[in-house]
């Protein structure tokens, strides 16, 4: 009943959802010749069936439903229109059945009743409200989880700054600061709750959050080739899935004058940003959970929950965005995980023709939205021109005499400064694996923080001429100690 249309030929009757021009539909062969036979309406009884209908509509429905119902003439037939608009008192439901067996909504072309979890967050969105903002009476948190995960938010901004101006910028997180965004809440009695967002952002609910990846051989799900489900706290989440993403594309490298640049067949900013977009917008009522999944030939990203209210695919394109997980938000923005509000769409649509890629393509269905990503593959499946020249470059230049010179030249360059090297975001995770890991290889670093290992190489280098870090015994059976 949001934003569907009925045209009536006589007794029948035909539903659809959308708004496609009735004269399209009609003068369709293929539906006209198996399914359709127009007969029209007798003009004497065209305001008497409109005047039903309404009624119809109105007496059946609750809250009440007030549809625009007109006549319309073709191929010298008249038939009449029925459009309702998305209402914002949702859920609404059929009177006789009442609220928990009379809410419906359309998928994939059926309609099929709203579940429990479905209506809780039709109701949400009709009160301006998100789930991640509802209070957890249930559960209590002290001063020392407060702290602990102000903290790590802030670690985690920390980490994701460019440069040290952004770095000097990140103010501390506040419990009141968790209040006004949502993550926390006080209820009647002056006492501190987590909120749900407290919840996905510390890593305490492994039902709801979850990031599931998969890479499958061929173009159908058939034949896992890998799989990982990622649970945690969700900026880990996000993390673990883009660098999942990294390790089952293809990489290649070009020589840009002096220097060697890796790169991926599909932009790794928009990879992540769609990821996090996923987040931002994932209905964590419903039992499924976000999916990265990769084939031959894209790479495909599905968010449970559809497009919010008054959002289209066209409108997204353009850059319109509403946020579904409001609270998740701030504290993703915070944490430099969201550089601009309704940037990343358009951008991405940029980043793929500058990869001489197609367009993104953006699949409403209706309980969840996908978003693909093509590879660039030949028709026999295998790499096109374009791929094995990258796999080549990247082969052979670890041997040249011009990665010798790029690193000569790095080494030599103002960016060995001291204050550079702590900046440096691929240096602050380098670091953070050894600290998990002293004995983590260079294969493994480059496999956990999505850098090429020769990019690895160069920033473990730099680090010991600095003084930040220092290997301890063979190479193969030695560790690294990180000097404070």
């Amino acid at each position: 009943m949001n934003g569907s249309k009925l045209w009536l030929w006589g007794d029948e009757m035909k539903k659809e959802n959308g708004v496609n021009a009735v004269e399209n539909r009609i003068k369709d062969e293929e539906v006209a010749r198996h399914t359709i036979k127009i007969v029209g309406i007798p003009e004497d009884c065209v305001f008497r069936e409109m005047d039903a209908i309404t009624n119809a509509i109105s007496d059946r429905c609750e809250p009440v439903i007030v549809p625009d119902v007109y006549p319309q003439t073709i191929d010298g037939k008249t038939i009449i229109i029925v459009e309702i608009s998305a209402g914002k008192q949702k859920p609404y439901y059929i009177k006789q059945d009442g609220i928990t067996d009379g809410v419906y909504m359309r998928v994939s072309g059926t309609s099929r009743k709203a579940d429990r979890e479905m209506t809780k967050e039709m109701y949400y969105e009709s009160e301006g409200r998100s789930y991640d903002t509802v209070i957890r009476r249930d559960l209590s948190v002290s001063e020392l989880d407060i702290e602990k995960l102000c903290a790590d938010m802030k670690g985690v901004a920390l980490a994701n700054c460019k440069n040290a101006a952004q770095r000097q910028s990140v103010k501390e997180v506040t419990k009141n600061i968790l209040l006004n965004w949502g993550v926390l809440a006080e209820d009647e009695e002056g006492v501190i709750h987590p909120t749900n967002a407290y919840i996905f952002l510390t890593g305490q609910d492994v039902f709801l959050s979850k990031i599931q990846c998969g890479m499958f051989k061929g173009t159908t799900r058939a034949v896992f080739v890998d799989k990982r489900d990622y649970e945690g706290p969700l900026w880990q989440q996000v993390e673990e899935a883009f660098k999942f993403v990294l390790r089952n594309i293809r990489l290649g490298a070009r020589i840009e004058g002096l220097y060697r640049k890796d790169i991926y067949e599909l932009p790794p900013d928009s990879i992540r940003e769609i990821i996090i977009n996923a987040v931002m917008n994932c209905s964590f009522l419903q039992s499924s959970h976000i999916q990265v999944a990769i084939y031959d030939d894209r790479l495909e990203i599905t968010s449970p929950g559809g497009l919010m209210p008054g959002v289209t695919i066209d409108r997204m394109k353009e850059g319109y965005s509403q946020i579904r997980n409001r609270a998740l938000a701030h504290a993703f923005s915070y944490m430099n995980l969201i550089e601009g509000w309704g940037t990343g769409i358009p951008r991405l649509f940029q980043e793929m023709k500058e990869y001489g890629l197609p367009e993104p393509e953006f699949v409403d269905m209706e309980t969840a939205l996908r978003i693909n990503l093509y590879r660039a593959v030949s028709d026999s499946g295998n790499s096109t021109d374009q791929e094995t020249s990258l796999e080549t470059d990247q082969e052979t230049s670890q041997e040249t005499d011009q990665e010798t010179s790029l690193e000569t030249s790095l080494e030599t360059s103002q960016e060995t400064s001291l204050e550079m090297i702590k900046s440096h975001s691929s240096c602050e995770k380098i670091i953070y694996e050894i600290s998990l890991n002293p004995f983590i290889t260079q294969i493994k670093l480059a496999e956990r923080t999505g850098m090429s290992r020769s990019g690895v190489k160069y920033v473990l280098k730099q680090l010991q001429n600095e003084g930040l870090l220092k290997r301890v015994g063979s190479t193969k059976k030695g560790q690294w100690i990180i000097k404070k």
